[in-house]
């Protein structure tokens, strides 16, 4: 059960990466914003969620 719940982590987290890479933000935004998201994948989404960029 938990590969598929690690399965499922994994295809939101390259979803969020996917998402920041084509947003309107700034390139260092983005590659501060990627790097979290790899490096700190729960609480990076969680921020990321919250106050990343939109659109």
């Amino acid at each position: 059960m938990a590969g598929i719940f690690g399965l499922i982590w994994l295809l939101i987290v390259i979803w969020a990466i996917i998402k920041v890479a084509k947003s309107g933000a700034g390139p260092v935004a983005k590659v501060l914003w990627i790097l979290i998201l790899l490096f700190a994948p729960v609480i990076g989404l969680i921020i990321w969620f919250l106050l990343g960029p939109k659109g």
